[in-house]
C-alpha cells in the first residue's frame, strides 16, 4: 500500500493538506512531517503517521521518508536557509526511496524578472535540483493566499481606502483549501508526473478592482489610493513590524502591482474539478466591515 507523506503538517498548507486527503484516502496510507509532532497531536488522534523531522536535519528526513512513495514538499519558511533546506529534503527523499516528489514553489514570471524577496530564488534553484535529481516531480506555482487578502489591502480599507504601491498588474489569489485540495489532486491521481502547474483562484483583479469590489460591498466609495512604495513600507516599520520582515511584505505587495501573480490559469479548477473561490465572494462573506451595505431592506448582507 503506497505511504503519502505531507511535509508542514502542523502549518496552514501542510495541515489542509492532511485534513482533506482524510476525507477520502485510509488514514493508515498518511503520513506528515513536523519538527514538533506533539503539535499535530488531532492528525495522529485521526490515524496519520506523525513523522518527526527538521529540513536542517538530513538524517531525520532519511528516517522519516523511509516506505513514502510520494511526498509533498511544502517549501520552507521565508527568512531561512532555503537552498540548503530543499536540498537536504529532495537529495534524503532519493535516499529514501521517495518515487516522486511534489514542491510548493510560488508563483512568478520569469520574463519580467521581478524577485520576490525571500522565496524567488530559493524557489529556482530548488526546481532546478529537483528536476536534475533523478525523482519524478510536480512543481505547483501558488499564487497568493486568498485567506490572507486583508494582509496586503488593510483591514481598514472601509476608512482610508485601499492603499497600496501603484502599479495594474493583477492577481487571482485562492483559498488554503483550495490550493491544499490542489495537493491531494496530485498526491492521489496518476498523470501529472513531471509537469508544473500555475495555480489560481477563479477570477483576477487590480488592487483598483478590488476597491471598486469593495465599494459595491460597502454601498460607499472605497478609493483605489497609490501610494510610493518607500511610504508603503514605512508604514510597516511605523506598526512595529522588523525591517526584513517590512521589506518582504512589501516586496510581495508592490509585486502584485508590478504583474509578478498575473499570470491567469485554470490549472487549479482543472485539478480539483470544480470552481475556487473568488475573490469577490471572499471579500462579501469574510472582509471586516465598518458599516453594513445598504439595501432595499436596509439589512446587512450575510
Amino acid at each position: 500500500m503506497s505511504k503519502l507523506l505531507v511535509t508542514g503538517a502542523t502549518g496552514n498548507l501542510g495541515r489542509h493538506t492532511l485534513q482533506l486527503l482524510l476525507e477520502t484516502v485510509p488514514a493508515e496510507r498518511l503520513a506528515g512531517l513536523s519538527r514538533s509532532p506533539e503539535r499535530a497531536a488531532d492528525l495522529a488522534a485521526q490515524g496519520v503517521d506523525i513523522r518527526q523531522g527538521d529540513y536542517s536535519d538530513f538524517d531525520s528526513l532519511v528516517k522519516a521518508f523511509a516506505g513514502v512513495d510520494k511526498l509533498l514538499l511544502v517549501s520552507a519558511q521565508a527568512f531561512t536557509d532555503r537552498n540548503t533546506q530543499h536540498y537536504k529534503a529532495i537529495t534524503a527523499a532519493r535516499q529514501a526511496g521517495v518515487k516522486h516528489v511534489i514542491y510548493t514553489s510560488i508563483q512568478r514570471d520569469d520574463e519580467l524578472g521581478i524577485n520576490q524577496v525571500g522565496v524567488t530564488e530559493s524557489d529556482v534553484f530548488t526546481e532546478k535540483t529537483l528536476r536534475a535529481s533523478g525523482l519524478t516531480y510536480t512543481i505547483l506555482h501558488n499564487p497568493m493566499y486568498l485567506d490572507q487578502i486583508a494582509g496586503y489591502i488593510g483591514t481598514d480599507a472601509y476608512e482610508t481606502g485601499v492603499r497600496v504601491p501603484p502599479g495594474e498588474g493583477t492577481m487571482a489569489p485562492a483559498l488554503l483549501r483550495d490550493l491544499a485540495a490542489g495537493n491531494v489532486a496530485v498526491l492521489t491521481q496518476d498523470g501529472h508526473e513531471n509537469k508544473s502547474y500555475t495555480l489560481n483562484g477563479s477570477e483576477a483583479a487590480s488592487y483598483r478592482d478590488i476597491a471598486t469590489t469593495l465599494s459595491t460591498i460597502h454601498g460607499k466609495p472605497v478609493p483605489y489610493l497609490p501610494v510610493p512604495v518607500a511610504e508603503f513600507h514605512e508604514s510597516y516599520l511605523q506598526k512595529g513590524i522588523p525591517e526584513h520582515v517590512a521589506e518582504f511584505l512589501t516586496a510581495w505587495v508592490a509585486g502584485v502591482g508590478l504583474g509578478s501573480f498575473s499570470k491567469n490559469t485554470d490549472d487549479l479548477e482543472k485539478l480539483i474539478g470544480y470552481r475556487p473561490t473568488s475573490y469577490r465572494e471572499f471579500l462579501e462573506q469574510n472582509y471586516p466591515s465598518i458599516a453594513p451595505r445598504t439595501t432595499n431592506e436596509s439589512v446587512p448582507s450575510t
